[in-house]
């Protein structure tokens, strides 16, 4: 038989708000389509429905931007409201431009707009609200995975995903904000190549790789399909959070 990967965009998740059981959604979702996950299964969650249920809304009309708030949004050309949350959310500003504003996140993250967001936001959540990315992704992935695995007496891993420009291409794609239940870097040096060399410097990422895959579904417009699950991988190397993937700053040649 021939290698292959199954995606499934599961139906019937709908609208969610704040407060709402994204877990029992979730596996509402999984019964209806009538798959019972595995322990190899992987269930890819869109960033915006888990920051949604955890009520990671801000009204943006009760912001008061800071005086450096106001100078960055003069030199961005952005809300000096939403410069003010974007900074909050921050600990650092990396590189800036009008219509550009780069920071590292509190995660660590690197990302514009500290990953806020207006886009398919509930207009009822605020006058003008906007979204915050989870408090805790990696977090927010285990509980994801425990209740679903209490459920189905098998636990799939869990994938958190986002959409991130990169800094040497153009576009966004998937990537992993949170993990759980598999190893977020699969780490082949030590292994050999096809010729028998050892390999030394290769690192995969295996979580972005399964969110990029997943994403393709979701979309990033009116698709209406944050949850799918992914069928047909497998891995020996024992579970480690999306933390893993940041690289650290002293690697990092471009902050």
């Amino acid at each position: 038989m021939l290698p292959s990967l199954t995606l499934s965009a599961l139906d019937g998740i709908g609208l969610v708000r704040p407060g709402d059981d994204l877990a029992a959604l979730v596996i509402a979702a999984l019964e209806r389509s009538r798959e019972r996950p595995g322990v190899r299964d992987v269930v890819v969650v869109a960033q915006k429905i888990v920051s949604k249920s955890e009520g990671r809304y801000v009204d943006l009309a009760g912001v008061v931007p800071s005086p450096r708030a106001l100078d960055l949004a003069h030199a961005t050309d952005k809300d000096p409201r939403l410069v003010e949350l974007i900074l909050a959310e921050s600990r650092r500003v990396v590189r800036h431009r009008p219509g550009v504003l780069i920071v590292e996140h509190r995660l660590g993250f690197v990302m514009a707009n500290a990953g806020i967001d207006r886009s398919n936001v509930d207009p009822g959540a605020g006058a003008e609200p906007v979204l915050l990315l989870p408090r805790d992704p990696d977090g927010s992935a285990a509980r994801l995975r425990e209740r679903i695995g209490a459920h189905f007496g098998a636990a799939p891993a869990i994938i958190v995903a986002d959409s991130f420009g990169r800094a040497w291409r153009r576009g966004t794609v998937g990537v992993a904000l949170g993990a759980a239940g598999l190893p977020a870097v699969m780490d082949l040096r030590g292994r050999p190549d096809l010729h028998g060399r050892e390999l030394r410097v290769s690192e995969t990422g295996f979580a972005d790789e399964i969110a990029a895959a997943a994403s393709l579904l979701m979309g990033q417009g009116d698709e209406g399909r944050p949850v799918v699950m992914v069928r047909g991988l497998d891995w020996r190397d024992a579970p480690a959070p999306a933390a893993s993937l940041l690289r650290p700053e002293a690697e990092d040649l471009f902050r």
